[in-house]
């Protein structure tokens, strides 16, 4: 891929866009066009197709979309599949409309089986039902990604290539209470309880699902990687993990060291505790030559210092 080439990232000021961008950058590339959400709303067609008509990019990397944790799921169910659904089949029918020539949208692990053999292999999707508290996002997940195939499938110069990495984090991760994905909801509850000295944290569930966590330059060093390839040689789907995973009670004890939390952690049995576990297979995509790079507490690390120079300004001074 040329250096000059026109590059759309939607989604940029998100956790996985951010890091697009800056992978793109790092790179050398000189023509990568973002637009903040007040000034295209992807969600109508109109107006993406409008954008699309005028920018006219080569490649774009669809990191946009509503995303949340189990409350903000079990909140808002209709938005959540609603907007997705919106935001998919308008950037792609515009992509493919205004010749494109290659697109990476992003699913989520969340559309595997809850009951689902580990570690979770691409061929596995649709073979059973997806987690309950987050079904309308999976869904649109999924919905996304067969739309991806079907324009392969049905034009042969179309290569819109449909990734799916697990649990991501690091900068510009969403730390807001709401709608927080289980990593950052208890980096920001470990600082919390730090700044108040708190005696205790009290934790939803078990403890003992298991997660696998992947920092989000990975993940956009995946992507940059997958789009140097041939895309005829690109098996599809994609799964993008690290191959290790750790139970939430793990994942809550490194946090509390690296926070440097001292108190006690209680579980709440009472609370949902979601899928068991979630171990992607990243077979398909090693075999291409990719590895990652980022160690969980290394990313933890820099993730906090992160937090604590933006997000956690207001949080250190209410």
């Amino acid at each position: 891929m040329d250096k000059s080439t026109r590059i759309y990232v939607a989604g940029h000021a998100g956790l996985i866009g951010s890091a697009l961008v800056r992978r793109l950058e790092a790179a050398g590339h000189t023509d990568i066009v973002t637009v903040p959400r007040g000034e295209l709303d992807l969600t109508r067609a109109g107006d993406v197709r409008a954008f699309f008509e005028r920018t006219r990019p080569a490649v774009v990397l669809l990191a946009a979309g509503r995303v949340g944790g189990i409350v903000e799921n079990q909140r808002i169910p209709e938005t959540f599949i609603t907007e997705n659904l919106a935001i998919q089949l308008n950037v792609m029918g515009a992509a493919r409309d205004t010749g494109v020539e290659r697109l990476v949208f992003f699913a989520s692990s969340c559309m595997y089986p809850r009951e689902c053999p580990q570690p979770m292999a691409e061929d596995a999707l649709l073979t059973g039902k997806p987690e309950e508290t987050s079904l309308p996002y999976a869904i649109s997940k999924l919905a996304g990604l067969h739309t991806c195939l079907a324009y392969n499938k049905q034009y042969e110069n179309t290569r819109f290539l449909p990734v799916i990495p697990n649990s991501a984090y690091g900068p510009n991760d969403d730390f807001d209470p709401r709608s927080s994905h289980v990593l950052s909801a208890l980096m920001r509850r470990m600082h919390e309880a730090k700044r108040d000295r708190a005696p205790f944290v009290e934790l939803w569930g078990t403890g003992t699902p298991r997660r696998e966590f992947v920092h989000a330059d990975d993940i956009a060093g995946a992507c940059y990687f997958l789009l140097q390839q041939d895309p005829a040689a690109i098996p599809l789907p994609l799964n993008i993990g690290i191959g290790v995973d750790y139970s939430i009670r793990e994942l809550a004890e490194l946090i509390a060291r690296v926070v440097d939390y001292r108190g006690d952690l209680k579980w709440n049995t009472s609370k949902p505790d979601g899928a068991p576990r979630k171990l992607l297979d990243s077979s398909r995509l090693q075999a291409l030559g990719w590895r990652p790079r980022v160690g969980l507490e290394d990313g933890l690390r820099s993730t906090y210092e992160w937090y604590l120079r933006n997000a956690g300004k207001a949080a250190t001074t209410a």
